[in-house]
C-alpha cells in the first residue's frame, strides 16, 4: 500500500504541516489487494489452475516477496522517521519525497501488486495471477483516486509538482 499521503524527503511548505486532515480511502488497501488474491486462491483450491506454471515460478516468487519486504519496509521506516500518518484515521502532515518516494508516489501498493504476484506464483495460482489487474484496479479506486483528490486539496502546488515529476506506479 502506498501512503494516505507520499513519503521520503520533506517539502519546504509543508514541513512541520498539520492539516487536522486524513485521506477518505473508498476501499483499504490491504482488502483491495487481499480480496482478489484470496479469491483466486480459493478458486485454484475449489477447481485446480487450467495449466501448469513451471519451476521458474519459484524463485521468481521469492525475489518478488523479498522484494516486498525490502521496499515496503524501507518506505515504513520513512513514515515513522517522518511523523506523519499510515493507518486510515492518521494525520496526514507532509508530503515526503525521497526514498522509494522518489521512483513511485505509491511505492506501498507497488509492493502490495508485487506481494500479490509473488504468493500467486509460489503457491501457484493461475486464477491469483490473472485476478493481479483486479487488485491494481481496486487500488486505483479505492486507495490513490481519493489519495491523490486528498493531496491535491491539502497541499495544492507541491503535490502537483510532486505529481509531474514522480510516476503514479513505476
Amino acid at each position: 500500500m502506498s501512503s494516505p499521503h507520499d513519503a521520503g524527503r520533506e517539502s519546504g511548505r509543508d514541513a512541520g504541516r498539520g492539516s487536522g486532515r486524513v485521506v477518505g480511502f473508498r476501499l483499504w488497501p490491504p482488502v483491495a489487494v487481499g480480496v482478489p488474491l484470496l479469491a483466486g486462491l480459493a478458486l485454484t483450491g475449489w477447481a485446480g489452475d487450467p495449466f501448469s506454471l513451471g519451476a521458474w515460478r519459484v524463485p521468481v516468487g521469492w525475489v518478488l516477496v523479498t522484494a516486498f519486504v525490502a521496499w515496503n519496509g524501507w518506505a515504513l521506516l520513512l513514515f515513522a522517521r517522518h511523523g506523519t500518518g499510515l493507518l486510515p484515521r492518521q494525520e496526514t502532515s507532509r508530503i515526503l519525497q525521497s526514498g522509494p518516494f522518489a521512483v513511485s508516489r505509491n511505492p506501498l501498493y507497488v509492493g502490495l501488486v508485487a506481494l500479490h504476484l509473488g504468493v500467486a506464483l509460489l503457491v501457484p495460482s493461475t486464477w491469483s495471477l490473472l485476478l493481479l489487474p483486479a487488485s491494481a484496479a481496486l487500488l486505483h479506486w479505492g486507495a490513490i483516486v481519493p489519495e491523490e483528490r486528498f493531496l491535491t486539496r491539502e497541499f495544492g502546488e507541491d503535490y502537483l509538482a510532486y505529481a509531474a515529476r514522480v510516476r503514479r506506479w513505476l
